[in-house]
């Protein structure tokens, strides 16, 4: 598995942060609640504590719903 830091990382767990709350908005059929879940048991395990959490959350709201909360 290829290692990831500095701005790789950032980029990697921003990226993840994004598509599972683009997947979890994604109605019906179409969403991947598998790709979903392994998703998000990859950013918890790149993810330190709670505050780099909320941090990454709020990056994912902005980029796909263009608001901060």
């Amino acid at each position: 598995m290829a290692e990831f830091t500095g701005r790789d990382l950032h980029l990697v767990k921003k990226a993840l942060a994004i598509a599972v709350l683009a997947i979890e908005r994604q109605p019906g059929p179409f969403q991947s609640v598998s790709d979903q879940s392994d998703m998000k048991a990859l950013l918890d395990s790149l993810i330190e504590n709670d505050t780099e959490l909320a941090h990454y959350a709020r990056a994912a709201r902005i980029a796909v719903t263009g608001e901060p909360n």
